[in-house]
């Protein structure tokens, strides 16, 4: 099967070497990694890269590394992964994004993942993906709605402590038309 998806602008593509210095980076960022519990070290990222990469193996869909079309600079990954467990929604499948701050405001996020979407439904054949962030994540927010994705409820993410501030979320979904 053929991983590439190409939209106006963007190339969504399996993982490549040269990919991995740079998503450090961005994992490192303090306002991308604002919304998650901690940024991550190099090894941290690097093992996030093999993982969002081997998703293809495994589901024949993942989480595929971005690339601009015009510079065919790396701005970071969107994709399809399973939901995680002990969340509504869980055993389904969540479609998500992690966008360098130079990407941000151009509408790449709503781009890439509206090709993972169409993938999703027309060749996986999904009957619904799911989408979860902190309540807080507005921004998040805005692109899941931007998607034609709607709130189904909010929840106490288990894997964050009692009392952090993103502890609480916030499920969206979209069903297949």
């Amino acid at each position: 099967m053929d991983f590439e998806l190409h939209t106006q602008r963007l190339l969504l593509r399996r993982w490549l070497p040269s990919d991995r210095a740079p998503f450090a980076l961005l994992n490192a960022d303090a306002e991308v990694m604002r919304y998650f519990p901690a940024r991550l070290d190099r090894a941290q990222s690097d093992g996030l890269a093999a993982r969002a990469d081997a998703l293809f193996d495994v589901y024949g869909y993942g989480l595929w590394a971005l690339e601009r079309l015009d510079t065919g600079e790396f701005i970071g990954f969107t994709g399809l992964a399973p939901m995680p467990e002990g969340v509504p929604g869980a055993g389904g499948v969540e479609v998500g994004w992690r966008l360098a701050p130079s990407a941000w405001g151009h509408g790449f996020a709503t781009e890439a993942a509206t090709a993972a979407l169409r993938f999703g439904f027309e060749t996986m054949e999904l009957t619904e993906v799911n989408s979860i962030t902190a309540v807080v994540n507005i921004r998040s927010r805005k692109v899941m709605e931007r998607l034609g994705m709607r709130p189904a409820g909010e929840f106490d993410h288990p894997r964050l402590a009692p009392g952090s501030a993103l502890r609480r979320h916030v499920r969206y979904r979209l069903p297949a038309v």
